[in-house]
C-alpha cells in the first residue's frame, strides 16, 4: 500500500490539488489551488456511528479557519467524507485563492475539491479490497 497519494482535479485556474500521506490507519490531507495556495482552514474528522443508523458510518468534525479565509467549507465536507468511506481520523488543510475570482470560479474550485477527494476514496477503497 503506498503511503502517499497526489490527485488532480480541475484543469486551468481551476485545478485543484490533493496530496495525501497515511499516518499508520490514519490520514492528513492538503487540497490547494489557485495562484495563491495557502493553509485557510483545518478540519479533523473521526468517524463515529451515525446517530440515525448506529449499522452506518457518520463522522464529527471540529474546522479551525484562519481569520479572513474561506476555505472551512470544503476541509469540513473533505475531512468527514474521507472519515465516514475509509474510517479513519483525517486532518485536512485547504487553502484555495483565485485573485478576482467570481462566483462561478469558486463553485469550480468546489466542485474539483469535491472531485479529487472521491478520487482519493476510490484509490484507498481500491488498495484495500
Amino acid at each position: 500500500m503506498k503511503t502517499h497519494l497526489r490527485i488532480s482535479a480541475g484543469r486551468g485556474k481551476h485545478k485543484v490539488q490533493l496530496a495525501l500521506l497515511l499516518a499508520g490507519k490514519d490520514l492528513v490531507v492538503a487540497i490547494f489551488g489557485g495562484n495563491y495556495p495557502h493553509v485557510g482552514a483545518v478540519a479533523v474528522a473521526v468517524p463515529r456511528p451515525s446517530l440515525k443508523n448506529p449499522n452506518k458510518l457518520s463522522a464529527t468534525s471540529s474546522i479551525f479557519t484562519l481569520i479572513g479565509h474561506k476555505d472551512d467549507e470544503i476541509a469540513r465536507t473533505a475531512s468527514e467524507e474521507l472519515a465516514r468511506e475509509l474510517n479513519r481520523v483525517v486532518v485536512v488543510s485547504v487553502g484555495i485563492h483565485q485573485n478576482n475570482a467570481s462566483e462561478t470560479d469558486i463553485q469550480k474550485f468546489i466542485q474539483n475539491a469535491r472531485q479529487a477527494v472521491k478520487k482519493a476514496i476510490i484509490l484507498l477503497k481500491g488498495e484495500n479490497s
